[in-house]
């Protein structure tokens, strides 16, 4: 199990090589967002407006997933760079016993309290009914959902990054090809309408985690997996959940964020529900690549951290903040020159074209310095420091923005809530690289 390049080549063309083909999956992972809201879109406005409210809810069990799963990609790739290769199989198996008991869990809880989950935001009983039928049925994939995720994780963390880039694009590609198929009904298949989205979603993360499996047969991985790699290991998952549940709520809070926006946009119009719900559509075209930044950087961190070799850790760092700025750079100058024409993707109505337009304009001013954060989230969770990272994202999407969304809002109505966006991230930046300083230099004094 030859690993040591993480720690020996350069490390610009390592990150690269590991980074790109998460990039280019994430990339086609947000064309896919934008694709199905767009076909979801032309079955009218009460059709976005309850997957907008059912959001919450699926990036809620993804971040469940994802992060449990980053706990799992860090734990392998420290204990490979300590040369603790059976440690590494253990945790990858226990990974994936555990990832699929919270699938199940909730995918249970979540049919149960969907439509009360619903009703909190709004009484249109059209809209409670699109968002009840595509929740059942995304929902009765969540097992298929958290198992493909952590095969996605524990294959980055031996390097099988093209592995993980042909799951996530196969998947992605499946979906958008099956939208138009299943909403509109062409072909073999029926007119299902939002059902038909659903189902194209659950179809795609199925054929993602088959791709996975294929992959195990074909090339096994460098880990090893047998009966005894399942049993019950406590020690493995108190190193998989101090990792693992920072990570989750991390990425959980977005979720929580989005769900009380909407309660605060709602008092104010549904326009501004509708318009928060494209901006999170278009926003992951630039925050999903950077995530994939961050997914190729991260095994090389830990790797390197857990093999003590500190320069490389602060090299790492600022290489990856260096890729994620020029993408955050970029997406800032398309929302400055064309933020009618993103909006208009999804909608042909006037009104809601130029007020997303305007919203898109105040909430950019915030992107570039956003890289500070999302870099030093990243890092930290790989050096295992999960509790430092989420106290970042708890800065970003409860402590600052929510206070100063609902204060600004009772003077600028929703404009309030867009300037809370970049303001936030201004404050959050500087601390964030205050965190990961410390550390970095606790960790130097140390000899590590």
């Amino acid at each position: 199990m030859d690993t040591t390049y993480m720690k020996e080549r350069d490390i610009l063309p390592l990150l690269l090589s590991m980074a790109i083909p998460m990039m280019l999956s994430m990339l086609i992972n947000s064309l896919y967002n934008i694709v199905d809201g767009i076909f979801v879109a032309r079955m009218g406005e009460d059709a976005m407006m309850a997957i907008s409210l059912v959001y919450p809810v699926q990036n809620l069990l993804h971040s469940i997933a994802v992060g449990f799963g980053v706990g799992t990609n860090a734990v392998i790739a420290l204990h490979l760079g300590s040369g603790k290769y059976n440690r590494a199989s253990c945790a990858a198996a226990q990974g994936i016993l555990l990832n699929a008991l919270h699938g199940l869990i909730f995918m249970i809880s979540g049919m149960l309290f969907i439509g009360s989950f619903l009703k909190m935001f709004t009484d249109n009983p059209v809209i409670i009914n699109y968002g009840i039928r595509y929740a059942v049925i995304v929902l009765g994939f969540s097992m298929i959902q958290t198992i493909g995720i952590t095969f996605e994780k524990i294959f980055q963390s031996v390097g099988r990054m093209v592995t993980s880039m042909i799951s996530l694009g196969g998947s992605c590609l499946i979906n958008i090809l099956l939208d138009p198929l299943m909403i509109f009904g062409m072909g073999p298949f029926p007119a299902m309408g939002i059902d038909g989205a659903a189902w194209a979603t659950g179809i795609g993360q199925a054929s993602g985690l088959l791709i996975y499996l294929l992959a195990c047969r074909i090339t096994p991985l460098n880990l090893r997996f047998d009966a005894s790699s399942f049993r019950p290991q406590p020690y493995l998952w108190r190193q998989l959940y101090a990792i693992g549940i920072p990570a989750t709520l991390n990425m959980a809070l977005p979720s929580i964020l989005i769900s009380v926006l909407n309660s605060m946009l709602a008092a104010i119009s549904e326009t501004s529900v509708l318009i928060l719900g494209i901006y999170y559509k278009l926003q992951s075209f630039l925050y999903l690549p950077a995530n994939g930044v961050i997914q190729g950087m991260r095994p090389i961190m830990s790797y390197n951290f857990g093999a003590r070799e500190s320069l490389r850790v602060q090299k790492i760092y600022r290489t990856a903040l260096g890729i994620i700025l020029l993408i955050l750079l970029s997406g800032t100058l398309l929302c400055l020159c064309i933020p009618d024409k993103l909006m208009s993707l999804f909608t042909d109505n006037p009104a809601i074209i130029g007020d997303g337009a305007k919203a898109i304009h105040i909430i950019c001013i915030g992107f570039a310095v956003s890289s500070i954060s999302v870099t030093s989230e990243g890092t930290l969770e790989a050096m295992g420091k999960g509790m430092h990272s989420l106290m970042i994202s708890c800065l970003r999407y409860v402590v600052l923005i929510l206070p100063l969304a609902f204060v600004l809002s009772r003077f600028l109505s929703s404009d309030g809530v867009w300037h809370a966006f970049w303001i936030t991230e201004f404050i959050t930046a500087f601390i964030a690289y205050g965190l990961f300083y410390r550390q970095y230099q606790s960790m130097a004094s140390s000899g590590i």
